[in-house]
């Protein structure tokens, strides 16, 4: 490579090395919003049908399915909202987790829900949407308040939060959910995944102050 060429190259390079661990967390879920709404409008409707989560198929060994229909949406409107979402999660926990740790509540979420669907959920056909997902991530950042946040916030938001829950458990979808079709069970086990993945980041970090203050 030319002296012309290596040097921008190197420039580059160095730039994205000091931008990414510096970038805050709610620029990565920033950025998954829109790599949905780029999976929206280039797949179309053939394109959801073979991403959706849909039980006879993963049964049949289509497992990518498990990952893909988290990312795929039935609608512009379901894909707006969940953009929504991932704008107040970043909003709300800007610095709480690095990126590798939302990475790891997004893996728990996605597993508690993938979970739940194939053993507790038979009657349900498909799937499509992150608001699973958002669910897991709002109870990370609800169990990081009790971390860092005053008591107040934190028991405010996780009221809500687990109101919330209830309701959809015993009344069914909330209200402002419109005409969407809404799996609310989705939502109860990727709760159920994010404060799992929150809760084992929580003890990693208390022995990790325990160990330097042995030291």
């Amino acid at each position: 490579m030319s002296d012309g060429l290596s040097r921008p190259a190197s420039w580059f390079s160095r730039r994205v090395r000091q931008w990414m661990p510096a970038a805050r967390p709610g620029v990565w879920l920033l950025g998954l919003s829109l790599l949905g709404l780029v999976l929206l409008s280039l797949l179309g409707e053939s394109g959801r049908l073979a991403l959706r989560y849909e039980r006879e198929a993963v049964l049949q060994g289509e497992y990518w399915r498990l990952l893909t229909g988290h990312l795929v949406h039935g609608s512009g409107q379901h894909l707006a909202l969940n953009a929504a979402g991932l704008g107040l999660i970043a909003a709300l926990f800007p610095d709480d987790y690095s990126w590798r740790e939302w990475l790891l509540v997004a893996l728990f979420s996605v597993l508690a829900i993938d979970i739940g669907l194939v053993f507790y959920q038979p009657q349900l056909d498909w799937y499509v949407g992150l608001s699973g997902v958002l669910h897991g991530a709002l109870a990370a950042g609800a169990v990081a308040w009790w971390r860092h946040e005053s008591p107040r916030l934190a028991l405010l938001l996780s009221g809500i939060f687990v109101g919330k829950l209830a309701w959809e458990q015993w009344h069914g979808a909330l209200p402002l959910s419109g005409d969407l079709a809404v799996v609310v069970d989705a939502h109860l086990y990727g709760a159920l995944g994010g404060a799992l993945a929150a809760f084992i980041l929580w003890l990693h970090a208390h022995r990790q102050v325990a160990v330097k203050s042995r030291i």
